[in-house]
């Protein structure tokens, strides 16, 4: 859908997607305890979207359910069960820097201030690249031979 965008009508489509998400988010937030379901056709209507918005937002949240499905075959009238482990759906959600999901005032009621702050914890953990140890020049080789790291694969790195 992104590649079919004018510069025009870039910033109208990504409202109208925004939005989309909003009014889904919010509507699975607010029973969070129960998995939000459905048919394809109504949630269209509910959310006030187009039905390719809609695919937009259930391709999203893929990655933050207990049972995914394919989306494939997804038709209108099909029959959508959305369980989503909301610990991951938010930790998700800072990873796609949405904050205008992850702000959203229906998490206040799922998670405390603490909760939320650990899985920022958690997601900032994640983004963190820790570099492997070099091998020393004295060191066993990491090869497996038995030799000296300066014998062996490090005579090939001088």
């Amino acid at each position: 859908m992104l590649e079919q965008q004018t510069d025009q009508s870039f910033e109208d489509f990504w409202n109208a997607y925004s939005d989309t998400e909003i009014k889904a988010y919010t509507h699975l937030l607010k029973t969070p305890e129960q998995p939000m379901e459905g048919i394809f056709r109504e949630w269209v209507s509910l959310f006030e979207t187009r039905p390719e918005l809609l695919m937009g937002f259930l391709d999203g949240i893929q990655g933050s359910l207990r049972s995914p499905f394919s989306l494939e075959d997804v038709t209108e009238d099909s029959h959508i069960k959305l369980d989503a482990d909301l610990e991951k759906l938010y930790f998700n959600m800072m990873k796609a820097e949405a904050e205008h999901l992850y702000s959203l005032p229906e998490w206040d009621s799922i998670f405390t201030e603490e909760e939320k702050l650990q899985i920022f914890h958690d997601y900032r953990r994640s983004r963190t690249v820790v570099k492997e140890k070099q091998p020393g020049r004295n060191d066993p080789c990491p090869c497996g031979s038995g030799k000296k790291y300066k014998k062996c694969c490090g005579k090939e790195a001088s």
